[in-house]
């Protein structure tokens, strides 16, 4: 499988992750959408902020736009709760036309920024990139738990569950 097939795949199931995790999240009562339920951001508030600044407000900018934005990871990017859901899954859908729009090469290179902590940093092009969405899965792991801890049904979130429904449809 080429570069561009593997990681717009990705990008596919990252935007279907995010929409299927944001709709099982609509059923959370506000005060428990917001406590501190043992995440590493504690609250699923948190955890969806810090998707929104990891993955988009950080990675996306440096990927697409070359730059280094310095935004702490614990920064409360949008408070409203459907804003935030907004720009999760309207950040999540930017990836696939960058991607696609990237020379196959590019994916053999490396990335060059600087860390939210000042420093320098290159990375294997390809390598981080699959960080970005391996990121993604973690966090929406982690609410996943949450829900379940909190008596809510979580969503099926396999990448083999988006693969076979891509496929049918």
């Amino acid at each position: 499988m080429d570069a561009h097939t593997h990681f717009s795949c990705f990008a596919r199931y990252n935007v279907w992750a995010t929409k299927c995790l944001l709709k099982a999240v609509e059923a959370v009562p506000e005060a428990d959408y917001r406590r501190d339920v043992g995440l590493f951001f504690k609250s699923i508030h948190g955890t969806l902020n810090h998707l929104l600044v990891g993955e988009h407000l950080i990675w996306y900018a440096r990927f697409g736009k070359g730059l280094s934005p310095k935004v702490p990871l614990d920064t409360e990017a949008e408070p409203d709760r459907e804003r935030l859901a907004q720009a999760l899954k309207g950040g999540a859908a930017n990836w696939l036309p960058l991607i696609e729009g990237w020379p196959a090469a590019r994916f053999d290179g490396e990335l060059s920024y600087t860390t939210v902590r000042g420093t320098s940093a290159t990375l294997p092009f390809a390598a981080t990139l699959a960080h970005v969405f391996n990121h993604g899965t973690h966090h929406r792991g982690q609410i996943s738990a949450a829900l379940t801890a909190l008596g809510l049904p979580c969503p099926e979130l396999d990448l083999v569950d988006f693969l076979q429904e891509e496929a049918v449809s």
